[in-house]
């Protein structure tokens, strides 16, 4: 088993190697304790899932010796697991404010509010967690409150950002200044454990604040209703888009159940008071269309969101020619088809979209080079760690921050159990990470048995054979088959595969299970003469 001595130890077991299901572990003392624990979204290597986790069975093996879990901030891919495994782990959390708003809500939701304790701390709050001393620094992002944790050790100080950028008019919240990064450089930074998301971008990520003069031409220049998409969590990008709705003179409506979520916390833990009244979506549908302005979810694609009802005219809100939709975001790698999609549906009702390509109406929350180079020359780490990336962005942040005078880099990926001290930082072992998947409402291993056969099925289909013995002796069969690409000769196909059945049941005597492997051998025989596909065969033999 592996115990945290003298040292101090670094391990990922997500968020490195991916951008996405963050959830890394700091050791020393014999005691871990965590930082994030989200979630990563289903793509199509994952027939019909729609939430990854992390698997923590490395530190489930040790929950004993976990102390608590530390959550940056408020996004999916820092706090969506928290519902799904933090009772198992049994620690407190400690979040800000708002995260820990967010937090509560969750498991709310799912009936855990009891199970799961919430501590929380103050913005730039220091607190001590065993032998660690944290405190958490304000940074700006895409989302309110996000914190980065100043972890102190006996061996050493860490700065994990978690996810950031330099925002000099944040719209909403009060980020560390310049001065304040630098007196936590003065103070000494062993390592810099940092985001990496946008390491290969040569430009400063930009100001929210920049945005709204965008949004403003944008909204003013439509003649009809007039929707916005954003990301739900980026409040401060409501606040704009409610000042937007004031200047041009149109009534706000809300849809999507995220962004209600995020409007609901955030007024209770002091922001957007300024927010202006929203209606219904029946008020809004009798409201001149010049004088409506909706802010909906799914900006990404996601089918059951808010623009792709609207767009597949299943929504109470109804769009029509003359409209205007505009995508207050970023095309997330991986969405490009699901949100071209919904644009093709917007342009065949003769809807106009407006996107970041063509007005500047988003702002990344990450930081770019020049942003990566400011916080190395506050902070003066003598290592730099990079995470929240793919391993491109990963290596590129660790070839930037040596060229801008970093002393020592190292990258390392989920699995990876690194020592950063004493001594110089490496990597001493390889644990065991990986994912889970949620099946509905069961929690499964991501390459386990169930996904393996699901994505079976979706590629190649699958045939089930009943066949009917009277003392031993053929008397019949039925067959079935789904996703199997025979369409205009059903019955002849059906008729071949019913011949390969009693073909093998009326052959030599044999056991029940090789009796049911020769059929199941000679009914695939003629789906893949006929597909040149190997569908999963089942066979059921019946005694009568």
């Amino acid at each position: 088993m592996t115990t945290p001595g003298k040292e101090l130890l670094f391990l990922a077991l997500g968020g490195s190697g991916e951008i996405g299901m963050n959830a890394n572990l700091y050791g020393c003392d014999g005691k871990w304790i965590m930082l994030d624990l989200g979630v990563t979204f289903g793509s199509q290597d994952y027939p019909g899932i729609e939430i990854v986790m992390p698997d923590l069975e490395f530190i489930e093996d040790r929950k004993d010796d976990l102390l608590g879990i530390v959550l940056t901030h408020g996004h999916e891919d820092h706090i969506g697991a928290i519902p799904y495994l933090a009772a198992d782990l049994g620690v407190p959390l400690y979040a800000n404010r708002f995260t820990a708003g967010l937090i509560a809500h969750k498991l709310a939701e799912e009936g855990l509010e009891k199970e799961v304790e919430i501590r929380v701390v103050d913005i730039d709050e220091s607190f001590r967690i065993g032998p660690f001393g944290i405190r958490l620094v304000p940074l700006a992002h895409s989302i309110l409150e996000m914190s980065a944790a100043v972890i102190d050790t006996p061996y050493g100080r860490i700065f994990h950002t978690g996810d950031w950028k330099l925002d000099d008019d944040p719209i909403l919240g009060t980020p560390a200044s310049a001065a304040a990064l630098t007196a936590i450089g003065d103070e000494g930074v062993d390592v810099l454990v940092c985001d990496s998301t946008n390491a290969f971008n040569a430009q400063a990520s930009g100001s929210e604040g920049s945005v709204r003069d965008g949004l403003m031409k944008a909204v003013g220049a439509a003649k009809g209703r007039v929707v916005v998409t954003t990301f739900a969590s980026n409040a401060a990008r409501l606040a704009t888009l409610g000042a937007v709705a004031k200047a041009t003179g149109r009534t706000l409506c809300v849809a999507g159940r995220s962004l209600d979520r995020i409007l609901g916390v955030a007024r209770t833990v002091g922001y957007l008071k300024d927010f202006p009244a929203t209606v219904d979506f029946d008020e809004a549908m009798r409201l001149p269309r010049d004088r409506l302005m909706v802010i909906a979810t799914g900006g990404q694609g996601e089918p059951r969101a808010a623009l792709a009802r609207m767009a597949a005219d299943i929504h109470q809100i109804k769009l029509e020619a003359g409209d205007t939709v505009v995508f207050s975001s970023k095309q997330i790698p991986g969405n490009e088809v699901a949100i071209g999609r919904i644009m093709n549906q917007l342009a065949a009702k003769d809807v106009l979209t407006v996107t970041e390509k063509q007005a500047h109406i988003h702002v990344s929350g990450h930081p770019g080079q020049p942003e990566l180079a400011a916080l190395y020359g506050w902070l003066r780490p003598k290592l730099v760690v990079p995470v929240h990336g793919e391993i491109r962005h990963m290596h590129e942040q660790a070839r930037f921050a040596l060229e801008r005078g970093v002393p020592d880099t190292l990258v390392q990926e989920n699995g990876d159990l690194v020592r950063l001290a004493p001594g110089p930082a490496r990597i001493v072992e390889r644990v065991r990470s990986g994912r889970l998947i949620l099946d509905g409402d069961v929690i499964l291993p991501a390459d386990g048995e169930t996904i393996n056969e699901r994505r079976k099925l979706a590629l190649y289909g699958q045939i089930s054979v009943a066949v009917v013995l009277s003392d031993g002796k053929f008397e019949g069969s039925a067959i079935q088959y789904r996703g199997v690409p025979v369409e205009d000769d059903r019955e002849s196909f059906l008729e071949e595969l019913n011949e390969a059945a009693e073909q093998a049941a009326t052959g030599p005597a044999r056991d029940r299970e090789a009796l049911k492997e020769a059929i199941r051998l000679g009914v695939r025989r003629v789906a893949t003469d006929w597909t040149g596909k190997k569908p999963i065969t089942d066979v059921l033999i019946v005694d009568i």
